[in-house]
């Protein structure tokens, strides 16, 4: 497949923040070590990076954070996206100007769309982007569920060059691949399905479990894409403990505390999102201790 954004492993980042806001020193500190341990792509402001309680201000300043830190030494994919396509073509213009590598368009929440009213949605964004387009299909958040027929009738278009798959549906997700082979990177939008996926003809992962294990979630997939499939598969299967806890609560509750008993970050979040259960953060950080995290 030509022109693919990145392979292997993109760390849905999160943000770091205090109560008096976004800690961008620790920020950069974040985009450098990521770098250092060698993955292959950074998502700003997306899901991981509670983008939906950023202000408009603050959403714009974290995709320039990343993207003058990164300085062109990996792909940094802007999360753009909206319930509001107005709003996302706003983001998305200016994640283009300010110089990031690709938009990461979630399906409309809340008041959500039909096919049809995606495709015209994501053709809009396309359209305007100068960079190309990822789709986001996760429809336990959303409320929207991306069909394969709509990702295929997608994938005509030149600037939409890839889907995150993050509804769980393992058959859902092999229809797309079938539909979409060579003219859409399937990427997967799950940690525990990350070989599944890449099974299926996956280039990789954007990954939150990648937010405290850089390296090895992008060793995982390149060992998978160098035909070392066995060696990527008890990878996976080592890993499953961890990641089970790293979504034990909404994310990024459980990653926030991770990152936190690291030292990388605070463990701060927006409401509605609240620090992780005693009872959670106990087991999480003693699953970490196994990994040789802390």
């Amino acid at each position: 497949m030509e022109n693919l954004v990145f392979t292997g492993a993109a760390t849905a980042l999160i943000t770091p923040m205090t109560e008096q806001g976004v800690d961008f020193q620790k920020l950069e500190e974040l985009v450098e070590w990521q770098i250092e341990e060698g993955i292959d792509a950074l998502v700003a402001a997306g899901t991981t990076g509670e983008g939906s309680t950023l202000t408009d201000e603050e959403h714009k300043e974290v995709i320039s954070c990343i993207v003058e830190t990164a300085a062109k030494r990996v792909p940094v994919i802007a999360g753009t996206g909206s319930n509001d396509t107005a709003y996302a073509a706003d983001l998305t213009k200016y994640a283009c100007d300010a110089g990031a590598d690709a938009m990461l368009l979630v399906t409309p929440y809340y008041n959500k769309a039909t096919q049809n009213g995606l495709i015209k949605s994501f053709e809009y964004l396309a359209d305007i982007s100068t960079k190309p387009c990822i789709l986001y299909n996760v429809p336990s958040r959303t409320g929207c569920n991306l069909m394969p027929e709509t990702c295929a009738k997608l994938a005509e278009h030149p600037n939409i060059l890839g889907v995150k798959e993050a509804s769980g549906n393992i058959s859902q997700i092999a229809k797309i691949a079938a539909l979409c082979r060579g003219r859409m990177a399937l990427y997967s939008g799950n940690d525990d399905q990350i070989i599944p996926v890449m099974s299926l003809g996956g280039q990789g992962v954007i990954s939150v479990l990648s937010n405290v294990m850089p390296k090895q979630t992008s060793e995982m997939c390149h060992l998978y894409l160098d035909g070392k499939t066995q060696e990527a598969l008890k990878m996976q299967l080592d890993y499953i403990d961890l990641i089970d806890a790293l979504f034990c609560e909404v994310n990024p509750i459980p990653v926030k505390a991770a990152m936190a008993a690291m030292g990388r970050c605070e463990d701060y979040l927006r409401l509605p999102l609240t620090p992780m259960e005693d009872r959670n953060r106990e087991k999480l950080i003693g699953l970490m201790k196994q990994h040789g995290l802390i």
